[in-house]
């Protein structure tokens, strides 16, 4: 029994301190931030590495959400005789909802993953360690450029989202199951607030954004520099910030409506 008590008492332990680490290193790269003024070209790198790259993801998969949205939309409402809300409907789900979460989790899948295995192979081929020895700042030079371009990216591609999930559902609520394209657009224009709805879906990406790419960086370097440390961080990434996400999710939520 006192072992059992002595082995969940150091667990818990290990993860307060792990925690607390990950807080000084986050606070270490706000510090290097600054240093991005003089030099663009790294944050415009990692800005086409995290949010180009996985553009074409968060495209293809809007565009399908939308449509899917108008179809359970419409064969919901159409119980009620208020298909000509289905605009409404498919925006305000997707602003205050759909288009921050699942562009948030398709960024961790895609461009955090790929932030973190980097990082970590950085570590195990001793890149980091070059870099220190040649007084040069990894927390400026690595890290922090790409913080900075998830913490973008990710409303940028929270917008695409949207706007590509909003054509889906017209594409099938208009074209394909003749709601009037008058009705579509103007209940969306007259319902959908755009400092309650599209705003706070933007703040949530913005948070999003920062904590999955802090997850994804911190894994990284804090890897155990072997092969299986990289896939294990890695796969620590995807999972981390995930829970995050949902969890965040709804503490925002809660907060905001």
């Amino acid at each position: 029994m006192i072992d059992l008590f002595a082995r969940f008492g150091r667990s818990w332990l290990q993860l307060f301190e792990r925690l607390g680490r990950a807080h000084l290193f986050l606070m270490q790269i706000i510090i290097g931030l600054p240093a991005l003024f003089g030099r663009w070209y790294l944050l415009i790198k990692q800005l086409y590495a995290t949010g180009v790259m996985t553009l074409l993801i968060i495209l293809v998969s809007g565009l399908f959400v939308g449509m899917v949205l108008a179809l359970q939309g419409y064969n919901s409402l159409v119980r009620f005789s208020a298909e000509e809300a289905l605009g409404q409907f498919v925006a305000l789900v997707l602003f205050r909802e759909l288009a921050p979460v699942l562009t948030a989790l398709l960024f961790a899948g895609r461009a955090g993953s790929a932030m973190t295995s980097e990082i970590g192979l950085m570590k195990a081929t001793e890149q980091l360690a070059g870099l220190e020895m040649m007084a040069v700042d990894p927390y400026q030079r690595v890290y922090a450029p790409r913080l900075l371009a998830g913490f973008i990216a990710v409303p940028a591609l929270t917008a695409m989202f949207g706007a590509v999930a909003i054509l889906g559902g017209h594409l099938v609520g208009v074209e394909m199951l003749g709601v009037d394209a008058g009705a579509y657009w103007s209940q969306m224009q007259s319902e959908v607030s755009f400092r309650h709805d599209v705003l706070s879906g933007m703040l949530k990406a913005l948070v999003f954004g920062f904590v999955i790419c802090w997850i994804a960086i911190f894994e990284g370097a804090d890897c155990i520099p072997t092969s299986e440390g990289v896939s294990s961080a890695t796969t620590h990434t995807v999972v981390y910030s995930s829970l995050a996400v949902l969890g965040l999710d709804f503490v925002l939520t809660a907060l905001m409506f």
